[in-house]
């Protein structure tokens, strides 16, 4: 029998939960085993320092099944590893992590019984896509020794493009293949990407451009590494890109124009977890469908209204705007001086939207963001993007900008500078990345983002500005918001319309989405209905802390509540908003 009373404290210490404190050391250890185990992540976000950041910054993420199934099996001995904990010892921020991580591990879990649906080459995010971006956007190059990895990681791209294209064979086989408009959009940028030398390919230009702001490399040194990575590009990169648009061609005769999920077996399943992964919600793909429907009508709506004011008062909605768009099309789009004046007004915007941003939140990004184009390969099919800057802060984030003619316009590109930077994705996750109340792994998103706040929060921003003013004596700029409004309503309608109600391309183009949009909807379904879906309720929560605050309600407060709780699904967003509620006296 035990007596001695270290006996008893011992027993006692093995029947008690594990403390708060022990949480943190959970989330390091395992948040540092999952960045460790892919190379491309550790990089862009530079997680770790010394010994082990060089070795996995010479590394390239591979892709390939077995590794995609490895990593299933990690996020399941995570999910283990969380029941050890009991929520009753930790603080809100404890419990949010962990419920957090938790909601992201059980993601990629349930994605797994998906996995023959995601064909691994397309033109939107496949690995033909990905492995180029990986280097030429994320790669640091500040340094000498970072130019080595640079050079290290470029000799990988083709043997894992090899990968790709290995892994797209068994899905081939088993007739799950893309659209023939698919294959055929993927295969026009996979062409134009191998159709120049090899020194005027992305991946030797973007270093050789980048080198050039490094100190003590001498011309000897910079004319190699162009040598070095040239030979490279011919001699492993092309052949690769080669064999997979061998691939692609092989099977386009074969292909049919289906566009959705539904042409699979088990399509409605697919998509109804697709939905709830971008939403984060239990919608179903009828009630999203629906949803868009109605917003759709109210934004076109108040459309007419402003168009009739600024004398636009025949034709429909569409075609008005259709007109409008073109009448503020830059000189010559193709033009390399209209293409250096649209980045030169981004610049522009960029800093006035951050002047303006500045009452409307208790803290503003430390992090700075700048604008650049598309290379010319990906122009045709990238949608505009923010990319965030490392946690070291060796580059800040980066706004990718496609510089094809139809996106040469002046109409909505303050909006899309408001979404895409300031006080849209770079507030939201530079503030989360930057906040030393949140554990490492929440800072990072090394689990990934959440579309539905982060996208919502994008959209969000948009209408912030409209709300405020920002577009006064600027009737088309407010046009420009109401159409990118109008724009993520119809992709409610569009993207449920394409995967649950057998809709065409064409009905989706015809409805009032771009083609390369439509395509990005085919590749990547349900995420399009995150925007919508997360600024609705957004701006229910607002309405909400307004109605029960009154005069003690404040914008500013509110923004933090959302920022500060960083990226979680909409559930976990509202619970934050009704603490900033409950917190908050009221007469």
């Amino acid at each position: 029998m035990l007596k001695h009373p270290l006996c008893y404290a011992l027993l006692w210490l093995l029947a008690t939960p594990l403390q708060a404190q022990e949480i943190d050391k959970y989330f390091e250890d395992f948040a540092a085993e999952w960045v460790r185990f892919n190379p491309d992540l550790a990089v862009s976000v530079r997680y770790f320092s010394g010994a082990e950041q060089e070795r996995l910054e010479r590394q390239l993420t591979p892709q390939t099944r077995v590794w995609t199934m490895a990593r299933v099996r990690l996020a399941e001995k995570g999910l283990r590893g969380l029941r050890r904990f009991d929520n009753a010892t930790l603080t809100a921020t404890e419990r949010t992590s962990l419920e957090l991580m938790r909601w992201q591990l059980q993601s990629v879990v349930d994605q797994a019984r998906h996995l023959d649906y995601f064909f691994p080459l397309d033109q939107f995010q496949g690995a033909n896509v990905g492995l180029v971006e990986a280097l030429t956007l994320r790669h640091p190059l500040a340094t000498a020794r970072d130019v080595d990895n640079y050079l290290a990681r470029l000799l990988l791209v083709g043997p894992r493009m090899k990968e790709a294209t290995q892994e797209a064979r068994p899905l081939v086989s088993k007739r799950l293949i893309p659209p023939r408009f698919i294959l055929e959009s993927t295969l026009a940028s996979m062409r134009a990407f191998v159709e120049p030398p090899a020194a005027q390919n992305p991946l030797v230009t973007s270093l050789v451009q980048k080198a050039r702001a490094i100190e003590g490399l001498t011309p000897e040194r910079h004319k190699d590494l162009e040598r070095r990575a040239s030979q490279t590009v011919t001699q492993s990169v092309y052949p690769a890109w080669r064999e997979a648009i061998a691939l692609l061609e092989s099977i386009l005769p074969t292909s049919t124009n289906d566009a959705g999920l539904w042409r699979f077996a088990e399509g409605a399943v697919v998509y109804e977890q697709a939905l709830k992964r971008f939403t984060t919600t239990d919608l179903t793909a009828e009630q999203v469908h629906n949803i868009g429907l109605q917003q759709v009508a109210r934004i076109e709506t108040e459309m007419n209204a402003v168009l009739q004011k600024i004398g636009r008062t025949q034709g429909s909605v569409r075609d008005r705007m259709r007109q409008l768009e073109i009448d503020l099309r830059y000189d010559n789009p193709e033009s390399d001086a209209s293409r250096a004046q649209i980045m030169k007004d981004i610049d522009a915007l960029m800093a006035d939207s951050l002047q303006r941003s500045a009452p409307l939140f208790a803290r503003m990004p430390r992090s700075t963001v700048i604008a650049q184009p598309f290379p010319r390969f990906r122009e045709a099919s990238a949608a505009a993007n923010y990319n965030r800057a490392p946690l070291d802060g060796s580059r800040p984030a980066i706004f990718q900008m496609p510089l094809r003619p139809s996106r040469m316009t002046r109409l909505g590109l303050r909006t899309l500078v408001y979404h895409e930077t300031v006080p849209g994705h770079h507030f939201q996750i530079a503030l989360e990345q930057e906040n030393p109340a949140l554990p490492k792994f929440r800072q990072a998103r090394v689990l990934g983002g959440i579309s539905a706040l982060s996208e919502g929060w994008g959209l969000y921003a948009e209408r912030l500005a409209a709300e405020l003013g920002w577009y006064e004596n600027d009737p088309e700029g407010l046009l420009g918001q109401l159409s990118a409004e109008l724009w993520r309503a119809r992709r409610l309608v569009v993207d449920t319309g394409l995967h649950a109600k057998r809709w065409t391309r064409q009905q989706a183009i015809d409805y009032g989405i771009e083609a390369s949009e439509v395509e990005r909807y085919v590749v990547n379904p349900g995420q399009a209905c995150s925007y919508m879906i997360g600024q609705l309720k957004l701006l229910e929560l607002r309405d909400r802390a307004r109605r029960e605050l009154g005069g003690k309600f404040s914008l500013q407060q509110f923004h933090s509540a959302v920022l500060d709780t960083g990226t979680t699904p909409l559930s976990m967003v509202e619970q934050a908003v009704d603490r900033y509620i409950s917190a908050t006296p009221t007469p």
